[in-house]
């Protein structure tokens, strides 16, 4: 089974709400939605009922705080035992990110509405945290004059600490510093980034 995540906002084999949510899937080349309708769950929708259980595995590696999967029907597809959130202050987290796409940021302001709807992976680093993903919600935390977010801790490859000294060597202590740029400039500046960077690993 072939699963593709769909990083784009225009796509009209999706809906809106699900690909400003990052949310919409191609599965063998066949439309796959798991839309968020509260902060621990989701509707999953898609032609081979089949495919669910590996479609949520997938979308879960994103986003563990969700927990609860239904159907388009409202039957209980699949639930996992809540995880533990932790409320942590935005000065206390290390982005391992440098930009912030201005497009990206668009489609995040369409969904979050208050500190609550915020819930990102971290990880412990010394008394602080390192933020593994949601760093497009960081930032509109920060323009929105939130305090902190809700977190989800979990671990990660042991590269993110090479992301974290980078981040730091451009002077991004928090996710107040990362660089808002337009969606061209990030393309080339943080995905050429990532490209340089695991290809050296591969080496």
């Amino acid at each position: 089974m072939d699963i593709k995540r769909i990083d784009g906002y225009n796509d009209n084999r999706f809906s809106k709400t699900v690909l400003d949510q990052h949310g919409a899937y191609l599965i063998d080349g066949e439309p796959y939605e798991v839309e968020i309708t509260d902060s621990g769950s989701a509707a999953v929708r898609g032609r081979d009922p089949s495919a669910y259980e590996e479609l949520i595995e997938y979308f879960r590696f994103h986003a563990p705080h969700i927990h609860r999967f239904f159907d388009e029907g409202g039957a209980v597809i699949v639930e996992f035992p809540a995880p533990e959130l932790v409320r942590v202050r935005l000065e206390n987290i290390q982005p391992s990110q440098f930009f912030i796409d201005e497009t990206k940021l668009a489609a995040v302001k369409s969904f979050i509405r208050g500190e609550e709807d915020i819930i990102i992976q971290v990880k412990p680093y010394g008394e602080r945290f390192i933020s593994l993903d949601g760093h497009t919600r960081l930032y509109h935390a920060v323009q929105s004059g939130f305090s902190s977010v809700r977190a989800v801790v979990s671990d990660t490859d042991e590269y993110v600490f090479q992301f974290v000294r980078e981040a730091e060597r451009r002077g991004v202590l928090a996710p107040k510093d990362m660089v808002l740029v337009p969606h061209e400039k990030y393309v080339v500046e943080w995905y050429g980034y990532c490209d340089s960077f695991f290809e050296q690993q591969s080496e």
